[in-house]
């Protein structure tokens, strides 16, 4: 499929991959499918099922577990729907529990589950949607008549399962047939450890009610999905994973962002991105832009804008900013279903949006999915391509990041088709996340020994709450007398439970809500806060009452946090002695401080300079990490350059080949470097750590450490092989830092080595050339024209610019004609004067001794009406 819109970024294009069109393989209706669920299918258009809709309704029937892995829009919820609703129709007491992730794909799904009901009326089969916003009436229809209720994990834990013998609740659980799980690949990590208690929670209550529940689960293609379903739920499975339904071609763009002007820096994903997407909406191309943080989100959101403000020959009442959202986490559910209904409706042609839209909310027909850099793992590059194309051909471009997988797609594409997709990890026996699930099931029933299958660590945990005074031991069961509902002590999806809110100064209206991880990395005191592409700057963040108070502000940059961290070693579980280092597991405490923050400029990503923090923000982290020692000798020629940190070398690669090993993400795995004093000072030692980032660690470093050594090897060989002449962000993490140092370095982590290399890599502070787009001799002419693109590119002091009606040129002097003697004095402070005439250098073509001078245009004098009102004012 030819694309226009990358005509003029064709040299950006370094590989395409072509995904031919699949047929489809129809099948009958099931044998035992009942008469009047086929008539209606039939009567909906459906003569025959894919091939794999047949194969799970047939092992469901069978009552085996099923989980089905076919691709995005390959009608997964039919699969799962069939078989439910031909048990309810034969048994109208039938209940069946259907878990989402998120409430926007509850609501998508649905209506998907309508006309089952339209046809069949309501006497035979009720639905309804289960969250923290259904009504107390609807709440009560769905507990009492619904036989499927559509819900999240949170309401599983908040609401379910702590009141099973209150308000109906008891009649849901005894007739639960069927317990359905979509977008199954999400339950990885953290958020995955405490599903997996979850479910835990629900075997308990589902046996007391003598109730046993099929699970059938879908799930995005990840290399383990049976197996990851066989954890979630400790249960066996049937896998359907041969896809029957029709694909239509795909064409995958590789885009390599090009070098910025003499300098090793390459342009960001995020910059590429807004240079496209104005093209994608004059064309009227539906798309959405992945990216990887909310951050970026933001940023791409507001340059891109910039860039439509200023498109020329678009009709007057035609606003192209208009024809683009933002959509993350953190907007409020009304902006969320606004910006979905928009996007169906045709009235925006397409979003930049976090891995919230991954999931599979129905957003009508996309041409296109630019995702603005790789997503970080094979699994959600698929989940995210496959949102375009799901009715006609489709376009994926992968602008890539200077990260090493990126890098390695760029000379290796085929790694995005090979078969060989990541594991999906989690470790439900976490004890953080265990000990919480333990006290909500006591809460829920009286703990006895049997539980003690379901939780391995419960033999530890109970004299722990019983010591607490929150168990009473009853002749050997265990009941609870703490305070009521354990089960909101804590957040399935967030480290801190301490909410922040981010409130506008100027109308008191609550922009967002953030835990305190967020808010320390994003709402820091002069920190720029970004919400729809609008500009907010924190004027305080109070950390008693958890509340960041903002207010709008036009700034030409974005502000990135600085953070510091520290390591103590709790307690060590195993260790490994190899080559010439050691590694280590255990128990870490890490403290973590956001100190400064930097200040980079929109459209260019010039770093406009540092400001530290007044009051660093702490916060500390229990958690599990696998430490390797530097050999004295590397430890001592690294010490020697103090210019550039080469210990960031090695942690980066270290850290970059585990995360590769066991699919984590930088949200999974951290890393730093830390020294440790021996025999009263005698002797120091370096490390580099990898820990987890979640309390109690999620088992990812504890795997990491089976590959110790591996890890080690890849890292070498992550360096040796990078295509870049003296090291790139890619392999080394900086461009400051000479790659053959870090190879030294990590070789001698393996073996004795030779005299360490002589650092000759010198780099050039990047400074960004921008095109000049006008003369200076003609800038008394183009005036307006300079004010609008400066506002274009969103630079500093606008406000002054726009009221400046006219400007003289003498020579290379600019002139600016001001209305009061006050302002000559405001404009001609060294500093203003300085910054002014460095953003006219920046795109105005001038001589080497360019300056501006101000000329007073006598008007009338408003002083004295100034300060008679003044005078009434203070009276």
């Amino acid at each position: 499929m030819y694309l226009k819109e990358i005509e003029s970024f064709k040299n950006r294009i370094i590989s395409e991959i072509s995904i031919d069109e699949r047929c489809a393989s129809y099948v009958d209706f099931p044998e035992n499918i009942s008469d009047e669920l086929k008539e209606f299918l039939i009567k909906r258009g459906f003569t025959k099922l894919y091939s794999h809709q047949r194969e799970m309704f047939e092992h469901s029937k069978q009552g085996e577990n099923v989980i089905i892995t076919t691709q995005t829009a390959s009608g997964k919820t039919l699969s799962f729907l069939l078989p439910v609703i031909d048990e309810i129709l034969k048994d109208n007491k039938t209940r069946a529990i259907f878990v989402y992730p998120t409430k926007a794909l509850a609501n998508d799904q649905f209506r998907n589950i309508l006309p089952f009901i339209e046809h069949f009326g309501e006497d035979r089969i009720q639905a309804g949607i289960y969250d923290g916003d259904t009504p107390p009436n609807e709440r009560t229809r769905i507990r009492k008549t619904a036989n499927i209720i559509l819900t999240n994990p949170e309401m599983l834990n908040s609401a379910f399962l702590p009141n099973h013998s209150l308000y109906g609740f008891n009649h849901v659980f005894s007739k639960l047939k069927f317990f359905v799980v979509d977008e199954l690949h999400v339950y990885r990590g953290a958020f995955g450890s405490h599903m997996a208690n979850i479910i835990r929670r629900l075997k308990r209550v589902c046996k007391y009610y003598r109730s046993n529940p099929q699970y059938l689960f879908s799930s995005a293609t990840i290399a383990n999905p049976k197996e990851l379903a066989e954890t979630l739920t400790g249960e066996e499975f049937y896998h359907v994973k041969k896809d029957g339904s029709p694909s239509h071609k795909k064409h995958i763009y590789i885009w390599q962002p090009p070098y910025v002007r003499d300098s090793e820096y390459r342009k960001t994903p995020e910059e590429e991105a807004a240079e496209i997407i104005p093209d994608m909406i004059q064309n009227g191309r539906r798309f959405i832009t992945f990216c990887k943080s909310r951050r970026e989100v933001e940023v791409v959101l507001k340059e891109t804008r910039d860039k439509l403000a200023n498109v020329e020959d678009v009709p007057s009442l035609l606003d192209l900013t208009d024809k683009i959202a933002g959509y993350r986490g953190g907007y409020k559910k009304e902006e969320r279903k606004d910006i979905e209904k928009r996007l169906v409706k045709g009235d925006i042609n397409g979003v930049i949006a976090t891995n919230a839209l991954e999931l599979g909310i129905d957003i009508g027909d996309i041409d296109i999915v630019i995702c603005s850099g790789f997503p970080g793992t094979k699994a959600s590059f698929w989940q995210q391509v496959g949102r375009a194309g799901r009715r006609k051909e489709a376009v994926g471009i992968l602008i890539l990041d200077v990260g090493p997988i990126d890098q390695y797609i760029a000379v290796n594409s085929e790694f995005l088709l090979k078969t060989g997709v990541e594991n999906a990890v989690l470790d439900k026996n976490n004890l953080f996340i265990q000990l919480a699930h333990v006290r909500a099931a006591a809460a829920e029933l009286p703990l006895t020994l049997d539980d003690a299958e379901l939780f391995p660590d419960i033999a530890e945990i109970i004299p722990v709450l019983l010591k607490a005074g929150e168990l009473k031991n009853d002749g050997g069961i265990f009941t609870w007398i703490g305070k009521e509902h354990p089960a909101g002590d804590f957040s399935l999806r967030n480290i801190s439970r301490d909410i922040y809110k981010v409130i506008n100064k100027v109308n008191g209206e609550m922009l967002t809500e953030m835990d305190e991880y967020q808010a320390f990395h994003e709402v820091y005191e002069k920190a720029i806060y970004m919400h729809d592409g609008v500009q907010y700057m924190v004027e305080k963040l109070d950390l008693v009452n958890r509340i960041a108070t903002v207010f709008p502000i036009e700034v030409n940059y974005f502000t990135v946090p600085f953070t510091d961290t520290m390591v103590n070693i709790i307690k060590e579980f195993k260790s490994v002695d190899f080559a010439r280092t050691t590694a280590t597991f255990g128990d870490v405490l890490i403290k973590e401080a956001v100190v400064a923050y930097k200040m980079i400029q929109f459209h260019n990503r010039q770093n406009l300079g540092f400001e530290s923090i007044k009051d660093n923000l702490f916060t500390t982290l229990e958690t599990e990490g696998i430490w390797y020692l530097i050999p004295e000798d590397v430890d001592e020629v690294l010490n020697l350059y103090t210019e550039f940190n080469y210990y960031n070398g090695i942690k980066h690669s270290l850290l970059t080949a585990a995360r590769i090993r066991t699919m984590a993400t930088s949200e999974d795995i951290g890393a730093t470097m830390f020294n440790t004093v021996e025999k009263d000072g005698e002797i120091k030692r370096a490390y580099v750590i990898l820990y987890d980032l979640y309390p109690g660690g999620l088992g990812f470093t504890e795997k990491a450490f089976d590959f110790a050594k591996d890890i080690l090897v890849d890292a070498v060989n992550l360096v040796r092989n990078c295509k870049c002449k003296d090291g790139c962000p890619a392999c080394v993490g900086d461009y400051h830092l000479d790659k053959k140092m870090v190879l030294w370095a990590l070789e001698g982590m393996m073996k004795q080595v030779e005299e360490s290399p002589k650092i000759t890599k010198k780099v050039k502070e990047v400074v960004v050339e921008e095109n000049k787009y006008f003369k200076l001799e003609e800038l008394q002419f183009k005036w307006n024209d300079f004010r609008n693109f400066l506002k274009s590119r969103s630079e500093s002091f606008l406000g002054f610019f726009n009221i400046v009606d006219e400007v003289e040129v003498r020579g290379n002097v600019l002139i600016l004609n001001v209305t009061s003697d006050f302002f000559r004095q405001w404009i001609m402070d060294t500093l203003n004067k300085t910054k002014i005439e460095n953003i006219i250098k920046r795109y105005v073509e001038v001589r080497d001794n360019f300056s501006i001078d101000v000329n007073i245009k006598k008007s009338e004098s408003k002083i004295d009406k100034i300060i008679r009102r003044y005078d009434d004012l203070i009276r």
